[in-house]
């Protein structure tokens, strides 16, 4: 007699979250891709090919980024039903997406289907704070089961407790953080990948980062030690995205440079280009030092890499040690961003405003000083932000200094709590006027100016300071979390505030869409035209400015950038340090 097969359905739900009026923030096509959404759509497959629920037990697998995806509780709760069982699991929640999770949680819950958060604030409060985060709790209350830490070798456990319907309260495995050496895959479905913007997929080539900055999370979430996958891994995560028709990669290490294994990984990316002629490219994440170390951005450029983020956070030396960003030197920033220019790879560098010695007048005169003296192609703005389970959040929690109590604002693109020579009004004026500063016109002309002498496209240069500047002024929405073509749904508001009246909320929709396509396509214009005299100009490859002269010795005395007297006070203490170097060298 055939045995009767059953099936357990789990789904997968990279949340998104509210805007400032409480709708979920939703693309037709998103920006970035999640990798968390990737590495458990890769386990739960080598659990389903493993039988971890036994041999007569099917899985139905189903991964959606609500960024993209509209999510409808009532479907996916039929869709376990009609499967028997299953569960739900929201995963690589940050904390600002924590709010719309327990929303979805609250209505999975009701309907009785078996729910578990993990990712970064279960994870990163669980780790830093002696006392359980409120809004953790909530999700306990809810019944909703919580997972700390990283799931390789561990979802198995998981979903056989899904399956027997019991599963625990809480999953911590913090103080265990697994080898990720020849684990499943991290892949998504090909359908998925094509509803973010330029069909780009994520990976992690490692976790871990051995820096020790304040107001960083990674690295007590991950780890200070390097944890990394192989050289075979990484080919083998390309070759199969690659069989999808995918061949855009976003490595999402919070920085790549200091994967122990970067050469190794790098020469087999190269193997594949330059030998087997595959067409492939990459965004990475580095630091500023990355450029001291022997044939990394050579290789990177030969590997495929197209665009690079780096973590410049400020120009002011004590605004750096005040944060444990020890590993930034602002001698080391030409340098660093010359030798990207170089190869001609485009640069976005992460800029952080609300550092303690940080005033209005301060950052905006910093900001100029940047456009002229560094080779940035895009500066993004961030608020210094206490994140949860960063050791920022922790010193303000158990000094019992305010932090905003609404999770949806840590997404560094709000003020949450006090600043010690600005009101609040002034730091968010001084946010918006950061982004009006630099991508003036005249300076968006510099920028595509530089990219056409140094070789670095200048018409993705111009398409990314579109995507930039319309985020910000067009959507009121941080780049990072943009897209084409804004929806919203009627339904899909936070709980607590009222459901809009249809023949209300529909005509005011469409039109702000239209009003806002139309800004779209006059900005895109405007900047064409820009872009379009400099590509006319006889002289635009011997273009040359202050910030693309070569390094001198006598820089620290000629620049700007070095004439405040913490920059003159940081270099004198460099000064000291090589020299003492140098004499223990001898």
């Amino acid at each position: 007699m055939t045995k009767q097969i059953r099936r357990f359905c789990i789904v997968l739900i990279k949340p998104s979250h509210y805007d400032d009026d409480g709708y979920v923030i939703q693309w037709f096509r998103s920006a970035i891709p999640s990798n968390s959404l990737a590495v458990l759509y890769g386990l739960t497959q080598e659990c389903a090919a493993q039988k971890v629920l036994g041999e007569d037990i099917d899985f139905e697998i189903h991964a959606f980024d609500e960024t993209n995806t509209d999510i409808r509780p009532a479907k996916i709760a039929a869709l376990i039903r009609k499967a028997g069982s299953g569960m739900v699991m929201l995963v690589g929640v940050q904390s600002n997406q924590f709010p719309r999770a327990l929303d979805l949680s609250a209505q999975f819950r009701a309907r009785g289907i078996q729910v578990a958060i993990g990712g970064f604030h279960v994870s990163g409060t669980m780790a830093m704070l002696k006392d359980r985060d409120p809004h953790v709790q909530k999700a306990l209350d809810l019944g909703v089961s919580l997972f700390a830490g990283e799931a390789e070798g561990r979802l198995a456990d998981v979903l056989r407790d899904a399956f027997e319907n019991r599963l625990q309260p809480i999953y911590n495995y913090m103080d265990d953080l697994p080898n990720i050496e020849g684990v499943a895959t991290p892949l998504l479905p090909a359908e998925r990948i094509h509803l973010t913007a330029g069909a780009t997929t994520s990976f992690d080539a490692g976790r871990g980062c051995p820096f020790s900055c304040s107001f960083c999370t990674i690295i007590n979430v991950q780890g200070r030690k390097s944890r990394r996958r192989s050289p075979d891994d990484i080919e083998r995560i390309v070759r199969m995205n690659l069989a999808q028709g995918l061949h855009s990669f976003f490595i999402t290490d919070d920085n790549f440079a200091r994967n122990k294994d970067w050469e190794a990984i790098l020469d087999k990316l190269i193997q594949l280009r330059e030998v087997e002629k595959l067409n492939i490219s990459f965004i990475i994440q580095v630091d500023t030092l990355c450029h001291k170390i022997p044939n990394f951005i050579e290789k990177t450029k030969r590997a495929g890499v197209k665009r690079v983020f780096i973590g410049l956070e400020n120009i002011n030396p004590d605004n750096l040690m005040s944060a444990s960003k020890r590993q930034n030197r602002i001698t080391d920033y030409r340098q660093m961003l010359l030798a990207w220019k170089k190869v001609g790879i485009v640069t976005y560098c992460g800029y952080i405003l609300g550092f303690p010695n940080d005033t209005p007048e301060s950052i905006i005169r910093d900001i100029e000083i940047i456009k002229k003296e560094l080779p940035v192609d895009l500066l993004e703005f961030f608020y210094l932000t206490p994140l949860p389970g960063s050791e920022d959040h922790r010193r303000l929690h158990e000094a019992g200094i305010a932090m905003d109590v609404d999770l949806n604002k840590y997404d560094l693109n709000h003020a949450v709590t006090g600043h010690c020579t600005m009101s609040k009004a002034e730091w968010e004026q001084t946010y918006l006027k950061a982004w009006e500063t630099y991508y003036t016109d005249e300076h968006i002309d510099t920028v595509l100016r530089r990219a056409i002498a140094t070789g670095t496209s200048p018409g993705k240069t111009m398409f990314f300071i579109t995507w930039f500047k319309g985020c910000i002024g067009i959507e009121n929405i941080h780049p990072l979390e943009g897209g084409f073509l804004r929806l919203k749904h009627r339904r899909s508001r936070r709980s607590g505030l009222p459901l809009e009246n249809p023949l209300l909320f529909y005509p005011k929709y469409f039109a702000n869409m239209l009003g806002k396509q139309w800004q779209w396509i006059s900005l895109y214009l405007r900047l064409r035209l820009i872009y379009l005299k400099i590509k006319r100009d006889p002289n635009r490859l011997a273009y040359m400015d202050l910030a693309l002269e070569p390094v001198r010795e006598d820089e620290t005395e000629t620049r700007e950038l070095f004439q405040s007297e913490t920059a003159q006070n940081f270099v004198t203490q460099t000064r000291r340090m090589e020299k003492i170097r140098q004499g223990q060298a001898v």
